[in-house]
């Protein structure tokens, strides 16, 4: 493999596609997460379908999160104490075991109409997937030069984007042909994935082989907070760090307020909020191929102020602007065209402050400690999921949807002025 520094790294998709081994982990990511996206759709269906309820549907999702919220600093240390290539495997593989008791337990009778069994399946299949992504994100970095890492993480970012929109559309349709349909097509999903990880040449991380007599869940815990404290010992990880959560938690928090916010503020019906959330697809899309086409040759630093900044500003435009147009007749009109534009620029925006901070993780962690610190993010990001569905809601029937998003930009612009005062004494090493 050639060295992490050396000038080959700054090719584009065409060279990162060209690597074979990690041509084959991604085909692997594109397998398996449209495969848990066709899952968690298809629960939402199922479980309404089989109880008729709202609530059966909400405990059915938070089954699907809850392994979220606290697995994943265990399955970071289980990536770094084990081969990672394996793990990535066995995590596929056995998810797609699981998926597959979904339609056969619907063959015995007596589970037929029951909600509380697909509660269990949902769990462990959620638990087990926990397991994959830290040891995936700590890979990437041995398959390619250093240069390169920013286009491979433009490449995640598509595969995120690209899988959720095909989950959202296709489940409803094969779920409408048959209610366990998606199972088996998500079950063929993971075996993929898993078959395509093996056949890739992933070189060995050094497993860890304590010989101490701590107990093991004492040994898990010094390990955690191991990878903490490397976390805490670099300024830079610590930035790129919190700008990442940061960037995920805008995100959801803007996907959760979208209804209230075209109704409250836009002045249309919820049902239209894909006017700004289709507008923001395809806004991410163009920048993870423009960042990861040509952001080789940008500063790091200086792509990430300027994101923060264009971010926070962006959104108090969107909570602000509109009430203005609509006490103008003449402008009431042009109200939806100017969140379809400003939801477009929130796209572009996201992408251009996730993959660089993505790269940075990467980029400064070792591999003895770099599946840990991934799964501390990943435990950030589930986390950061969970707020909005908590907290969004409440606050935005408190103080307004508007003013709840204005907030979100002058914490974004705060975080930009912050990072922007750092400057090069602390992003310098991410440029180089």
């Amino acid at each position: 493999m050639e060295s992490l520094t050396g000038p080959e790294g700054g090719q584009g998709f065409r060279y990162v596609l060209a690597r074979t081994d990690f041509r084959l982990v991604w085909f692997a990511q594109l397998a398996s997460q449209s495969a848990d996206k066709f899952v968690m759709f298809s629960l939402i269906i199922l479980a309404y379908n089989l109880s008729g309820a709202n609530t059966r549907v909400a405990v059915t999702l938070l089954a699907y999160t809850l392994p979220a919220l606290f697995l994943p600093p265990f399955a970071g240390v289980f990536a770094d104490r084990h081969n990672r290539k394996q793990t990535m495997v066995w995590a596929n593989l056995g998810r797609a075991g699981i998926v597959t008791l979904i339609p056969l337990t619907s063959l015995l009778p007596s589970l037929r109409g029951d909600v509380y069994h697909l509660l269990l399946i949902t769990f462990a299949f959620s638990a087990l997937g926990q397991f994959f992504s830290p040891a995936e994100a700590a890979v990437i970095p041995t398959l390619l030069p250093r240069k390169a890492l920013l286009t491979a993480n433009s490449m995640v970012l598509l595969s995120m984007v690209l899988t959720l929109l095909l989950g959202g559309a296709l489940a409803p349709v094969f779920s409408r042909i048959d209610a366990y349909l998606p199972y088996w097509i998500a079950a063929g999903g993971f075996a993929a994935g898993g078959g395509l990880i093996a056949l890739a040449n992933i070189p060995r991380n050094k497993p860890r082989h304590d010989q101490s007599t701590r107990g093991a869940f004492h040994q898990l815990v010094l390990e955690v907070r191991e990878a903490l404290d490397f976390l805490r010992g670099s300024s830079l990880l610590m930035i790129a760090f919190a700008q990442l959560t940061l960037t995920v938690l805008v995100l959801f928090m803007m996907f959760t307020l979208a209804p209230a916010y075209v109704t409250t503020v836009i002045g249309i019906q919820p049902r239209d909020s894909y006017v700004i959330l289709l507008p923001a697809t395809v806004g991410a899309v163009t920048s993870a191929f423009v960042v990861g086409q040509f952001g080789r040759s940008m500063s790091r630093s200086r792509l990430l102020v300027v994101s923060l900044l264009a971010t926070g500003f962006t959104l108090l435009l969107l909570a602000s602007v509109p009430y203005g147009m609509r006490h103008v007749p003449q402008l009431i009109p042009f109200t939806r065209y100017f969140a379809v534009v400003f939801g477009l620029l929130l796209g572009l925006e996201f992408g251009a402050l996730l993959i660089p901070s993505l790269t940075v993780l990467q980029e400064q962690t070792t591999d003895e400690v770099r599946g840990r610190i991934f799964s501390l993010f990943f435990l950030a990001y589930n986390g950061a999921t969970a707020i909005p569905i908590l907290v969004a809601a409440y606050l935005a029937d408190l103080v307004g949807t508007a003013r709840v998003i204005g907030g979100l930009g002058v914490l974004l612009a705060i975080a930009g002025l912050v990072a922007s005062r750092a400057g090069s004494r602390v992003y310098g090493r991410a440029d180089r």
